[in-house]
């Protein structure tokens, strides 16, 4: 179970990502990615794509949310992130769990 999550979960997660083309990769984050998560640590990811807007991030939190996951689920887009430290934290130790292929 890589990151604490079973395979079947992060199969229901890139489901949800391979219905917006927008979304090209997403990358996990923090303690799960780092690997000092504790059983209820939340899942932290961020998309990258061309042309992701706000409510492309509402409607894959909400389709997310549909999953009943039994985690909090923060999710944003790598491009509005202002926070030089968290940035750099992504690009040091963040994890690619999804690649939408090229066609």
């Amino acid at each position: 179970m890589p990151y604490g999550l079973s395979d079947a979960t992060i199969a229901l997660l890139k489901k949800v990502f391979d219905r917006y083309e927008q979304v090209s990769e997403v990358i996990l984050y923090g303690s799960r990615a780092k690997g000092n998560y504790a059983e209820g640590s939340d899942i932290d990811l961020t998309l990258k794509g061309q042309e992701l807007e706000f409510s492309d991030l509402q409607n894959i939190s909400k389709d997310i949310d549909d999953l009943l996951l039994p985690w909090m689920v923060d999710i944003s887009i790598f491009t509005t992130i202002k926070n030089n430290d968290l940035i750099e934290h992504i690009q040091q130790v963040g994890k690619t769990i999804y690649k939408r292929p090229r066609p």
